[in-house]
């Protein structure tokens, strides 16, 4: 497939994850979907084939940076070099402790899915852009990567450390060509919301990855 390029969304699910790959693969990208479960990524990308978008998937934890780093690498091969990589895996419920009860083991899972895996997806994916001469790298996170909360500890300390390096990635980028850039969704994605239903969300990343501008974007108001 030389000469293609694809979107990879690591994380992908049959909300937002779908609506992406629809809203990409309308514009003729080839769509990779990275989790955990082979069954579901088999339901999506068959759904997203009937509609004439071609989608694969390739299942990888992304607390096995490993792993995550091979299932890009296997994407990248089947597909076209990744152009647009978004990660936006939806954090587990025991990363979500009240910051008393806190210890530093609890922050083990936070951080591998929200700085380790990052940084193995991007090192996979970066020469490939570089060779491009473009590329897109969309950070999806909560709105405890903006405001901690003192409920969700082990989310908030993670996505900061996530939003950091974001940060660090949008500053040594830009001048190559490669955007990077986080959108942070408050609340729960819900369908039919004005702001998050997922189409209306998949439309913004869109709109992020043409438009080029700025490192954080927010897709409502905090408090919505």
């Amino acid at each position: 497939m030389s000469g293609m390029s694809s979107v990879a969304i690591v994380g992908a699910g049959p909300g937002l994850g779908t609506a992406v790959a629809r809203r990409f693969g309308r514009e003729g990208f080839a769509v990779g979907l990275v989790a955990r479960d082979r069954g579901r990524l088999d339901a999506i990308s068959g759904a997203l084939a009937a509609e004439g978008v071609t989608a694969r998937g390739f299942a990888a934890d992304v607390r096995r940076p490993e792993r995550l780093a091979a299932a890009l690498g296997e994407l990248a091969d089947a597909l076209g070099t990744v152009e647009v990589l978004q990660y936006s895996p939806v954090p587990h419920r025991d990363f979500m402790r009240p910051v008393l009860e806190t210890r530093h083991r609890d922050l083990v899972g936070p951080i591998e899915f929200s700085v380790y895996g990052p940084v193995a997806a991007v090192q996979q994916v970066l020469p490939g852009m570089r060779r491009l001469g473009r590329g897109t790298i969309l950070f999806v996170n909560g709105g405890s990567a903006a405001v901690p909360h003192p409920e969700r500890a082990g989310t908030s300390i993670a996505f900061a450390a996530e939003s950091a390096y974001g940060h660090l990635l949008h500053d040594r980028l830009a001048s190559e060509g490669i955007h990077v850039a986080q959108l942070i969704i408050p609340g729960t994605i819900t369908a039919g919301h004005e702001r998050k239903d997922p189409d209306v969300l998949a439309e913004r990343l869109w709109t992020l990855h043409r438009e080029r501008h700025g490192f954080r974007h927010y897709a409502d108001d905090l408090g919505g």
